[in-house]
């Protein structure tokens, strides 16, 4: 059976949720959890992803993510593999981390309220697992974006973004007081929530209104055989990509023919390279190609030496 497109356009949010290979641990200590979370901040850094609420328990993840570019599986692709690669090389371990594809859920975020629904389903579910006593607040629970929303604006990650969530709320300022309504607004819905209220999130591919519904199965019907998703994505991070280039020529004063003439490990080629591993989710391939530097294994090695060396 072929496999579902993954819909993706720019503005479009997703709930994402992914599970440990035969639901085994994905995080065994909290250095695995600080580590993803810094993975994603890496993750949003490259893509522009905006996160509005995640959640991290011990074999699964979920996250609501925003992508002003539609870039979801570039994005996930990166964050997954590199995840899964840092977790294993800390252990000398090889091999898949998560089961199979990750499961996104289009979400509407016209402000009729599906967003703050996902939101409060991720942030509700380390009470729903048990990971938190009746008498614990939401708030103890510290791998969850739940607390990052009730701290002041200048002490959270510059990744999530709350004012959607809180327009969602009808809270008009982000100060204490606001914080402690929303506070106590999800504490009241922790008290009285049901596992029937979810069913919409936990099944099917869209959570939302009706009209958008239908408006992104008639995209998809006329994409489908036309063009494949994946060289969409390819080509708007290759425009990333290239206006990053473009940038750094024009500030070398640099064009296309000095680029090509200068030696593969120039100190400028690589900080180029850096610049483009860091922002982008082009591969080394492209980078190695498009910079003139060998194969992708010359720049591999070139990459690691330079970051040993600043050690």
């Amino acid at each position: 059976m072929a496999r579902k497109l993954r819909v993706e356009y720019p503005g479009a949010i997703y709930h994402v949720m992914n599970r440990g290979d035969r639901r085994e641990p994905i995080f065994q200590d909290d250095v695995d959890l600080e580590r993803f979370l810094a993975t994603l901040g890496e993750a949003c850094a490259k893509t522009g992803w905006q996160v509005h609420a995640l959640c991290l328990m011990p074999n699964h993840f979920h996250l609501v993510v925003e992508t002003p570019q539609a870039n979801l599986v570039a994005g996930m692709k990166w964050l997954l593999g590199t995840y899964t690669s840092r977790f294993n090389r800390r252990r000398k371990l090889f091999g898949h981390l998560f089961s199979g594809r990750y499961k996104a859920l289009i979400v509407d975020g016209s402000g009729n309220g599906y967003l703050r629904t996902v939101c409060d389903y991720v942030h509700l579910n380390p009470s729903r697992a048990k990971l938190l006593t009746p008498e614990q607040a939401l708030k103890e629970y510290r791998w969850s974006s739940w607390p990052e929303y009730l701290k002041p604006p200048g002490q959270r990650p510059a990744w999530l973004r709350v004012d959607r969530l809180l327009g969602e709320y009808h809270l008009s300022q982000d100060s204490a007081a606001g914080r402690r309504q929303l506070e106590t607004s999800l504490e009241q819905r922790r008290a009285v929530e049901e596992g029937s209220d979810y069913q919409a999130i936990r099944r099917g591919w869209f959570f939302g209104a009706d009209a958008l519904k239908q408006e992104l199965l008639a995209q998809v019907s006329e994409q489908t055989g036309k063009c494949h998703y994946g060289e969409a994505v390819q080509e708007s991070a290759e425009a990333k990509a290239e206006r990053i280039v473009a940038g750094e020529l024009k500030r070398r004063k640099w064009n296309e023919t000095a680029l090509a003439q200068r030696r593969k490990g120039d100190k400028g080629k690589v900080a180029i390279a850096l610049r483009l591993r860091a922002e982008s989710t082009v591969t080394l391939a492209w980078i190695a190609e498009r910079l003139r530097m060998g194969t992708a294994t010359h720049l591999a090695h070139l990459l690691y030496w330079h970051r040993r060396e600043r050690k």
